[in-house]
């Protein structure tokens, strides 16, 4: 059997051992096991105080890792060779990496992704997978980005064959990799968050269109992928409509939802 091959059939085993209901997203430092225990699967940050070895029950925690952007204060950031830094996102404080870099594949997998493999957690969620936009202007630029990102995504898989992955969209490399993902998840079909204005809005049915489209083609090529929302709606008691329609909406198309703040601090809704 090819290592192919077994990554495939690990995912598929991993997918076939429950169905997928609920994810959250919860990045405070101190993370409340008991009320997160109604999700399937929870995505933490990997500086919180969580230790993934001791968690019981029926909750996956995952832990998050941004693959196409960095800030100063992750640990790792120093041994980054400012060569491969091309670009700065203004609106979240972040670098944006060269993923196309041969030696970045190995130094996610081992930098970035076995120090939460070491602590105990299986499973990751890989954020920033289209951040190279920012940089690559044409399709053939943005075409050698994507093999970067896939190299990185068969780095994990080989120094970790049993790693769950949840990508952040991804869906251009999605031919290349839908056996190994363990789930996709995007940004609002309905309901947004604007960090630089610091607002709540509503989506724009035109990107709704174009977000549905990119499922609907996922689909058709691997049928099992589950697909995750994350809506963003005020978590204040008056928001509950906004919080409702949202999760239903969602749930039309096929999609689990998950509602939460703009910030993802405080446990949102799939229900």
């Amino acid at each position: 059997m090819s290592f192919q091959q077994c990554c495939f059939l690990l995912t598929v085993l991993c997918r076939a051992t429950g169905t997928l209901n609920s994810v959250a997203w919860y990045y405070q430092y101190s993370v409340p096991v008991l009320q997160l225990s109604q999700f399937d699967v929870v995505v933490v940050s990997p500086s919180s105080n969580l230790n993934p070895a001791t968690v019981t029950g029926k909750t996956k925690y995952f832990a998050y890792a941004s693959l196409g952007e960095v800030t100063s204060k992750e640990p790792y950031y120093k041994d980054i060779p400012k060569s491969w830094i091309v670009a700065s996102n203004d609106i979240w404080g972040t670098y944006v990496i060269n993923v196309s870099v041969p030696a970045y594949a190995d130094f996610f997998a081992t930098k970035v992704v076995e120090p939460q493999w070491t602590r105990g957690y299986r499973g990751f969620f890989f954020d920033t997978m289209d951040s190279y936009e920012r940089y690559a202007m044409t399709s053939a630029d943005q075409a050698k980005q994507q093999v970067g990102i896939v190299n990185i995504i068969k780095a994990v898989k080989a120094h970790y064959p049993n790693a769950s992955l949840i990508f952040n969209r991804g869906f251009e490399i999605m031919p290349q990799v839908h056996d190994v993902v363990f789930a996709v998840a995007f940004e609002s079909l309905y309901a947004s968050w604007d960090n630089a204005a610091k607002k709540y809005v509503a989506v724009d049915p035109d990107n709704r269109s174009r977000l549905l489209a990119k499922v609907k083609e996922i689909k058709e090529l691997d049928p099992n992928i589950p697909f995750i929302s994350i809506e963003y709606c005020s978590p204040t008691p008056a928001n509950n409509t906004c919080q409702q329609n949202a999760i239903e909406n969602v749930k039309a198309h096929g999609v689990i939802p998950y509602v939460a703040d703009g910030l993802l601090m405080t446990i949102g809704r799939s229900t």
